[in-house]
């Protein structure tokens, strides 16, 4: 054979051996020993859920968190100026409505009278300090960016202002105000994100991070947290004070950690879990062929996309030739339709599907080109950067060991293998490659994002200049900022979504990221939960469920 032709080859053994290996895997996890902890005991006529919550949280407070898994507690917990309803979308919360000025940049809230778990009211001074603590230096938030719509958020972030600057006020007990440094119509829908819950100030100005111990735990919301065991369970109790708890059928709650989806899914067949947030993508088809649990799976376009970032500190990865050999010639078509199946799209722009606001641009030119012209391609690009059978690139992927980039990232490393690249992969716990990714700490990170807000800006925004940790690559383009920063100013929609678009293009031009898929929801549920319903966000607050 040519040299082309055994290239060509290997290449389809491996892939056929990365499909045998999933395969594979599947069926040697269900054989495997695997006794999750008994189902605890429910106290007599109460309803109690059991949920399988995939990682272990970092905190239980809302300050310092980023993952899903810990927001699905948070959740619970708290409510914000608004809330989510059952199908994910925003409606009032502790403000029971709101009005704007004519410009977009002041929003007046007004709350309605509620208590926190101990009693205490909650105030629009519970908001106020709230909002200015997530800013603060001192809290070390890595969402603190959220709020950098408000005016003097950035500059309070970076050192450059006093927290009492921000600008929000009370205008009385029950009455907030927040004034903007530009319109942002889509503040009602992060407003019922984490980083807007109201804080209890009168806890923490007395026990200061102390406060989210489970035995200080204080929360607004339907459940209040009075337990965790670490590496065990997350316990949450309904909270009598919540103003709707009449309406709250579950009593108590349990948050398992369950990094390892199948072992999950049997702790669901065999009733110790109620839910579980996550399955194994390649597992989706033979659970619904299976009589027993196809009611149980439940998926929904999702509004969430995986990636890889480039570190901008390493070396190589500094010449965009070598970021985009290595973008184009990953295989997508075959990592979501042989190795995932479970309806993930592939990805070839960053925002995906379905996000509101959002005028699609067109996949880059090659997405359509064959693989093995795209492999062609890479390999000249690389080639003429430098790299070749006499000077390989080597590199190494750091990867969640989540059941997803499991399966993906041999997938990766076998098509970079095509076009010469030595690549190492290199397996962490969730929270640990997160941290690493926030410490850049990395070459090449796999990633993901989910909407925390249904707007284009909480993707794009991700690698602008001044969003720091969780812009993971370092990507730093002014052009791309003056685009959003455009976008921000912006009042006319069409308009919007055109700085929007071409912000999108730049910086996939720039090939700063790897999208490889876009995400759809997966969940395994009870057939006896009642009120629960698929949407966009994924967002399945416990207070509308119940159990038959």
């Amino acid at each position: 054979m040519s040299l082309p032709s055994v290239i060509e080859a290997a290449g389809r053994h491996a892939r056929n051996l990365l499909i045998a290996t999933a395969a594979f895997a599947g069926v040697l996890g269900l054989a495997s020993c695997d006794k999750g902890p008994a189902r605890p005991p429910c106290p007599e006529g109460k309803v109690c859920l059991q949920v399988g919550n995939g990682s272990e949280p970092i905190s239980l407070d809302p300050h310092k968190v980023q993952g899903t898994w810990e927001h699905h507690i948070l959740l619970d917990s708290f409510i914000g100026l608004t809330q989510e309803a059952a199908d994910g979308s925003a409606v009032p919360g502790v403000a029971e409505r709101w009005e704007t000025s004519a410009d977009g940049l002041t929003w007046r809230f007004y709350l309605r009278e509620s208590q926190w778990s101990d009693g205490a009211p909650v105030t629009a001074d519970d908001f106020v300090f709230s909002f200015r603590r997530i800013v603060s230096p001192q809290t070390a938030s890595e969402y603190a960016w959220m709020l950098y719509p408000i005016r003097n958020g950035q500059a309070i972030n970076e050192g450059k202002a006093a927290p009492e600057t921000l600008g929000v006020r009370a205008l009385g007990p029950r009455v907030l105000e927040i004034a903007l440094l530009h319109p942002a119509p889509y503040l009602p829908e992060l407003a019922k994100h984490n980083t807007m819950y109201p804080l209890p100030k009168h806890k923490i100005e007395k026990l200061g991070d102390a406060w989210a111990r489970p035995e200080n735990y204080v929360s607004n919301g339907p459940y209040r947290i009075v337990a965790w065991r670490l590496g065990d369970y997350v316990k949450a109790v309904k909270n009598e004070r919540f103003w709707d708890a009449g309406k709250v059928c579950v009593d108590e709650v349990y948050y398992y950690p369950t990094t390892d989806a199948i072992s999950a899914e049997r702790r669901v067949r065999r009733g110790e879990l109620d839910i579980n947030t996550e399955i194994q993508s390649n597992r989706i088809a033979f659970l619904r062929a299976d009589p027993v649990m196809a009611p149980y799976v439940q998926t929904h376009t999702y509004l969430g996309v995986s990636y890889l970032a480039f570190n901008a500190n390493v070396p190589a990865l500094k010449d965009r030739r070598v970021r985009q050999a290595l973008t184009m010639s990953v295989d997508r078509e075959f990592i979501t339709n042989k190795l995932l199946r479970g309806g993930q799209v592939p990805a070839y722009n960053f925002i995906p599907p379905g996000v509101a606001n959002y005028r699609p641009i067109e996949p880059p030119a090659w997405a359509d080109w064959p693989l093995e012209r795209r492999q062609a391609e890479a390999r000249r690009l690389l080639a003429a950067a430098g790299y070749g059978p006499n000077n390989p690139l080597k590199l190494e992927i750091k990867h969640r060991n989540s059941p997803d980039p499991m399966l993906v990232m041999p997938a990766i490393q076998a098509d970079w293998k095509q076009i010469g690249v030595d690549l190492r992969l290199a397996q962490n716990e969730t929270q640990i490659a997160y941290a690493s990714y926030r410490a850049r700490d990395f070459q090449i990170a796999d990633a993901a994002w989910v909407a925390d807000f249904n707007d284009p800006v909480n993707f794009l925004n991700l690698m602008q200049s001044a969003t720091g940790a969780q812009n993971y690559g370092d990507y730093n383009n002014p052009a791309y900022d003056r685009l959003l920063a455009l976008a921000d100013q912006e009042v006319d929609a069409e308009r919007r979504a055109e700085y929007l678009a071409q912000a999108e293009r730049l910086m996939l031009d720039d090939a700063a990221v790897v999208p490889t898929y876009f995400y759809v929801n997966k969940n395994l549920v009870n057939p006896k939960i009642t009120g629960w319903k698929a949407n966009l966000v994924d967002w399945h607050p416990t207070r509308y469920l119940c159990v038959r």
